[in-house]
């Protein structure tokens, strides 16, 4: 659910979470088990004051980049030289570009590979079909994948906004036992799906009045790609907020 598929999380803002998952996790269904290890994994990550950092789930400056660059980067090559393969080859060497800085940077190359691995999958059937549109056809078959799986979530009353938020806020699955919360989560993950359907509503038409549309496809995956994301996953986040804890009776309110 990501612009593209997040670094696994790190750091001391993340362990409050994962240990309370872990402690959540042992001794409860397999299902709960799996639900925490996907929260532990999934790449959202907390600042010191309890908020999601947003642009650092999404990978930060540099992973945004390596979302948007080689499609970026096939646009214009195609746009200045009408060659297909030219331009397809550009766009790989932009993904192993990123991979190498990975690599000089001793830091993860799982968004960087899965960024190649995209790319390369994207060039193939541009260059198998012969159509430069179809460079961003993978995509739409990726949100669809990710708009099936957030409704089943939905369905079977896990939805991924709780799966992801519930272990930030040190929740666990505990918010399953409140209908209120689960209310919220539905909605937190509503909005997500919404964010996603949005870019096929849009794009789809784009793809299929073929090269004419192919600049305008271009330019509206790159608005509706990260900054899009982010968005979405801020504004549920903020629908998804825990009501204030009542104050105990007697309790004196003075600090």
């Amino acid at each position: 659910m990501t612009a593209q598929e997040p670094e696994q999380p790190s750091g001391p803002a993340d362990s409050g979470g994962q240990q309370q998952g872990g402690r959540q996790a042992a001794g409860q269904s397999p299902v709960a088990g799996l639900a925490a290890q996907y929260a532990a994994k999934a790449g959202l990550h907390r600042r010191h004051d309890g908020q999601v950092d947003v642009l650092r789930s999404a990978g930060g400056v540099q992973g945004i980049a390596e979302s948007i660059v080689p499609g970026l980067v096939f646009l214009v090559a195609f746009t200045i030289t009408r060659e297909l393969t030219l331009s397809l080859v550009a766009a790989l060497a932009s993904a192993a570009v990123f991979t190498v800085v990975r690599l000089m940077q001793r830091r993860p190359l799982t968004q960087a590979l899965a960024g190649v691995a995209g790319v390369g999958i994207s060039a193939w059937l541009a260059n198998t079909t012969g159509k430069a549109e179809d460079f961003y056809l993978p995509g739409f078959f990726t949100n669809a994948a990710y708009i099936l799986a957030m409704v089943l979530s939905i369905a079977v009353k896990w939805p991924v906004a709780g799966l992801l938020f519930g272990f930030i806020r040190n929740e666990g699955l505990e918010w399953r036992k409140e209908p209120d919360r689960v209310k919220a989560y539905r909605l937190g993950t509503w909005i997500i799906v919404a964010v996603l359907a949005l870019r096929l509503i849009v794009q789809v038409p784009l793809y299929l009045m073929g090269t004419d549309g192919l600049a305008a496809l271009a330019t509206t995956r790159l608005i509706m790609g990260a900054p899009l994301y982010i968005l979405g996953v801020w504004v549920a986040w903020l629908l998804t907020r825990p009501a204030p804890a009542e104050p105990v009776a007697g309790t004196n309110q003075a600090t």
